[in-house]
């Protein structure tokens, strides 16, 4: 799959986020990386200050940053409809924990 493609790919997992999630979304930015360097295995990763941990001090701040990590979803997936069902999973996934949603709860509700 190209590069281009992948991307494509998550934008259309992000399209299918409720828009009432989206627009709450607040100073993040979605990217999409080969691979994680410290653990290559790692589809995605979420990287701020969750909104449920922001404070009335929160301003000023870099954008979090959801990652999702290209080589690492093609890897594991063995066809093209897995990487559409695994790239969708894993941009909730990560932009759950945006929302302060934690590893455990996600898991629990069948997003691990």
């Amino acid at each position: 799959m190209t590069p281009g493609r992948f991307e494509e790919l998550v934008s259309d997992a992000l399209d299918l986020v409720p828009a009432e999630l989206t627009a709450r979304m607040d100073n993040v930015v979605v990217l999409v990386e080969d691979r994680n360097p410290e653990e290559p295995e790692l589809l995605g990763l979420y990287e701020g200050i969750a909104l449920t941990e922001r404070t009335s001090d929160y301003g000023g701040e870099l954008p979090d940053r959801i990652t999702i990590y290209r080589d690492a979803v093609l890897e594991m997936c063995d066809d093209d409809e897995q990487v559409v069902d695994e790239v969708a999973i894993t941009v909730v996934h990560e932009i759950a924990h945006h929302f302060g949603i934690a590893e455990e709860r996600l898991h629990e509700l069948g997003w691990g």
